[in-house]
């Protein structure tokens, strides 16, 4: 049992700062921020949990059975990821593709330490091992100075993929589509930078500021970072409900409002953006299938349009009820990769993705989050990133978009340039 303390906070933005200060003195962070998004399901505006008790870290073999284990056996709080390449845990399948980040592909920890921001009340739950400084470290906090001016940097990004090069991988993916092999994939491409000295903390909060997002995460396991700037959600469980929130559909944001009303308006009634989407729909509603009590998969929203900081973006909602005879990481290790990073039919679209991508996406369109006590759960989709290996001095952020057969390969390019354009300004 963890000892709690409640606050009463006057200003909950400056404290949201103090915690991201107070946190860099951890080897293992997960900072949530749900930055004020109301209509997303969240349980939380704020989330930072901090320094393992105990922790669990594997490669794909076995990795979602060493992950129910540990999740049954703690039945505490834990926080971390799932990395996209546990594919290779659900399928028969490999990742041979070019590792510059060497993230594990599985990492979760119980936090002795833990913050809840729900509006103005702020609960700290502590394992009882340090319970004994619950005031101390509360004074710390509130002593926490604002960050001031951030460090300026501009790395040299290169992307792994030439333009034409892009072109040519994406025509190869549509003549599997014509071939019947998939009706849809998800093409990803990544920017990087060698030689890279960054302040995870300081871009984190650049990245954030510029977005906005709903799921926006900062992840810290010794020397490999996430920043995260994430609008979507994977899974969330509460109960025996699941909920999954695939996005499938851009367009960019402009500064004239009716521009912006037109793109938004034509997002809605692009016929090729809503055949992605409702694809993808129907691949999850079967993904969910797979845990549910008979006929309980019921689609809440369909083709939804949410408007973030840089982009419209096209949201759906499918829901399910878990039948009790499966434990939580069942509900995980049945729908992962989710589908909206992957493609229809899915196994296919993961095989095909292999051959064409150059890059082995690891954390990138794997997924953050965490359990509660009661086996609850929900994580984002790791996109809209910046991945870090401090100890390799890499630097790395990927975007994709789905490939149909009504697909321009150009407008797909361009729609990546358009993901990538927070990122981008973030590290440059």
């Amino acid at each position: 049992m963890r000892t709690s303390v409640i606050h009463i906070i006057e200003h909950p933005e400056k404290l949201k700062q103090q915690l991201l200060e107070w946190s860099r003195s951890f080897r293992e962070v997960v900072l949530l921020d749900s930055n004020a998004h109301q209509a997303t399901y969240s349980d939380f505006d704020f989330v930072l949990a901090v320094d393992a008790l105990t922790s669990v870290q594997t490669d794909h073999y076995n990795a979602f059975e060493q992950l129910s284990q540990y999740q049954q056996t703690t039945q505490d709080w834990l926080f971390g990821y799932l990395s996209y390449d546990l594919k290779n845990d659900v399928e028969d399948l490999k990742s041979q593709n070019f590792d510059g980040l060497q993230f594990p592909e599985l990492f979760f920890f119980q936090p002795k330490k833990l913050f809840l921001l729900r509006g103005n009340k702020l609960e700290v739950a502590y394992l009882p091992l340090c319970e004994d400084e619950l005031d101390e470290d509360w004074a710390s906090i509130q002593k926490q100075p604002i960050s001031g001016q951030e460090a300026q940097i501009s790395l040299n990004i290169q992307a792994r993929i030439s333009p034409e090069a892009y072109l040519e991988k994406v025509q190869s993916l549509q003549k599997h589509i014509q071939a019947g092999d998939v009706y849809e994939a998800n093409f990803c491409m990544e920017f990087y930078a060698e030689n890279a000295s960054i302040d995870p903390w300081q871009q984190f909060q650049k990245l954030n500021a510029i977005s906005h997002p709903p799921f926006a995460v900062l992840l810290r396991n010794y020397k490999h970072y996430l920043m995260s700037a994430s609008p979507e959600r994977y899974l969330k469980k509460v109960g025996n409900k699941l909920i999954s929130q695939p996005i499938k559909g851009t367009a960019r944001r402009f500064a004239d409002a009716a521009l912006d009303a037109q793109a938004k308006e034509q997002l809605s009634v692009d016929p090729k953006e809503r055949s992605e989407n409702i694809m993808i729909v129907d691949l999850v509603r079967n993904d969910l299938s797979r845990t549910a009590a008979k006929g309980s998969v019921q689609v809440e929203e369909l083709c939804a349009i949410y408007s973030f900081e840089q982009v419209h973006q096209m949201i759906s909602t499918i829901t399910s009820e878990m039948s009790p005879d499966y434990k939580a990481v069942a509900a995980l290790q049945t729908t992962f990769p989710m589908g909206s990073m992957t493609g229809a039919p899915k196994i296919s679209a993961l095989q095909i993705i292999e051959q064409l991508e150059e890059t082995k996406r690891g954390l990138y369109s794997g997924a953050v989050g965490y359990f509660t006590p009661a086996g609850d759960f929900d994580f984002n989709v790791v996109i809209r990133s910046i991945l870090y290996n401090e100890q390799n001095q890499y630097v790395s952020f990927s975007v994709g978009s789905a490939i149909t057969a009504l697909s321009v390969p150009e407008n797909e390019y361009e729609e990546c340039l358009v993901k990538a354009k927070a990122m981008r300004e973030v590290l440059t």
